[in-house]
């Protein structure tokens, strides 16, 4: 049974309820039922699921941004952001339905990687000029945006798997180096989580259960994870070809399906964890239930808010971590396409991805972590340096930003663990028919978490029918 109202609890849901706070306050950018319906005022509409950077959000400063420029240059351009509600299924579901009947003239829409082949081999969005994805972009998130030969979106905000860790925990086990910053194989994981269960009395932390905790509840985390482990067994498991074909064999799905179990065992995995997504795993470990953290770059600025870096730590994860993240797309029905392109260009740009990273989200381009001279004057960066080489503080004279920072304002982990870890990622499956592919994936896969799971040579005989039914053979 899940506790509630303890202190890391509500810390962490506060920090949730603040991030989506942007979805429902009022203003120029705000949901469809507050404002005049997309593409009544003549504006740039730009829909987006909601900003994960609290009231009044990075990407809402960046079109705000966008939108003086256009004021001081007289176009008589102006954007503004819709953002979409429900879960990310429900959003993709919307914007199908929006897109092939041209019932909400949206003009930019903001894609999860994964659907970007979908939305590009139906027509509904338009190719766009090579020059917007460049050899700034990080080669892996830039694989991202193009389907067929051609570029069809422009990689926003990327995303990708990180282990988040109780430096504490490990310290009080007696661990003689607490910093895994550097990387640690998922046997050495395992190593350290057996050392934690085996603490008792006063060298037990209070309220600790398991090792670790990751999104297996019945939706996209539990693809993620999966796509992770097949990914991270011998020699990988690689599902689809670049084309979207299924490529598996049997065996092959087997030996991910061993790496799955190998990583769910009840002896490391919080029981907890078959039913949670992203924000039931976050206050979970915020509440000292487990040791480790499978979660996504967002995650550094929302715990660091109630663990200090001393207490907190992160690190590439074990073996292959997925890569996610969002992009920019233009819609085949804009009758702004000039204007929309410029607007992606400049949402795309240097810095623009350096606000990005500042706010939290893990930014697209290389120079957003290397290039010192590339600096956020777009948004209010939390994490902005005055000439002092010292962080901003507001009116009060204190800062509410608790991330760590590099002295250039960047999140302190930014270039040699996020960077490292998005140029490492893999991808899920790149198809047209990715919606098909992950239900069938994720609801196969459940039969591994029930009280009576079948082998992984039965489990993997019916996954290879199952994604054979809705996936072309390679």
């Amino acid at each position: 049974m899940r506790r509630l109202g303890t202190p890391g609890r509500q810390l962490v849901l506060a920090a949730l309820l603040t991030a989506c706070a942007a979805c429902t306050d009022g203003g120029p950018s705000a949901q469809p039922g507050a404002t005049p319906p997309p593409g009544a005022t003549g504006d740039i509409i730009v829909a987006s699921g909601r900003d994960v950077t609290g009231n009044g959000g990075v990407r809402r400063q960046l079109i705000d941004a966008w939108n003086a420029e256009q004021d001081r240059r007289h176009t008589g351009r102006h954007a503004r952001i819709v953002e979409l509600p429900g879960s990310a299924d429900e959003q993709r579901s919307q914007l199908l339905g929006a897109l092939q009947s041209d019932s909400a003239q949206y003009d930019v829409v903001n894609l999860d990687v994964t659907w970007v082949p979908e939305f590009a081999a139906a027509r509904l969005i338009r190719p766009l000029p090579g020059k917007l994805v460049d050899d700034d972009i990080i080669k892996s998130v830039a694989g991202t945006a193009r389907w067929g030969g051609e570029v069809f979106a422009v990689p926003f905000n990327s995303d990708v798997g990180l282990l988040y860790y109780r430096r504490d925990y490990l310290d009080r086990a007696g661990v003689q180096n607490s910093d895994l910053s550097k990387g640690l194989s998922w046997g050495r994981l395992q190593e350290l989580m057996e050392t934690l269960g085996e603490k008792t009395g006063k060298d037990r932390p209070d309220g600790y259960e398991k090792g670790w905790t990751a999104q297996f509840g019945a939706y996209e985390g539990r693809t993620v994870n999966a796509v992770e482990a097949f990914a991270s067994a011998p020699e990988g498991v690689p599902l689809t070809d670049g084309d979207g074909r299924y490529t598996a064999s049997v065996q092959d799905l087997e030996n991910g399906l061993a790496e799955l179990r190998n990583r769910t065992q009840t002896s490391y995995l919080l029981k907890d964890a078959l039913h949670s997504d992203e924000a039931e795993t976050l206050t979970d470990f915020a509440d000292g239930r487990t040791a480790f953290l499978r979660h996504w770059p967002y995650a550094y600025g929302t715990l660091h808010q109630s663990l200090s870096g001393a207490r907190l730590g992160v690190a590439p994860l074990p073996g292959s971590a997925v890569l996610g993240g969002q992009n920019l797309a233009l819609t085949r029905s804009s009758g702004r396409q000039d204007a929309a392109q410029d607007l992606i260009e400049f949402l795309t740009g240097k810095e623009s991805e350096r606000c990005l990273l500042d706010a939290g989200f893990a930014a697209t381009r290389v120079s957003a972590y290397a290039d010192d001279d590339v600096t956020c004057r777009s948004a209010k960066s939390p994490g902005a340096v005055t000439s002092s080489g010292t962080p901003s503080a507001s009116a009060s004279g204190e800062s509410a930003d608790r991330m760590p920072r590099d002295k250039y304002g960047r999140p302190a982990y930014a270039h040699d663990i996020l960077l490292l870890a998005l140029t490492r990622a893999v991808s899920r499956p790149r198809t047209p028919l990715y919606g098909a592919f992950t239900q069938t994936f994720t609801t196969e896969l459940g039969k591994l978490f029930t009280d009576d799971p079948p082998s992984d040579a039965a489990l993997a005989r019916d996954l290879d029918k199952a994604l054979r039914g809705v996936l072309p053979d390679g």
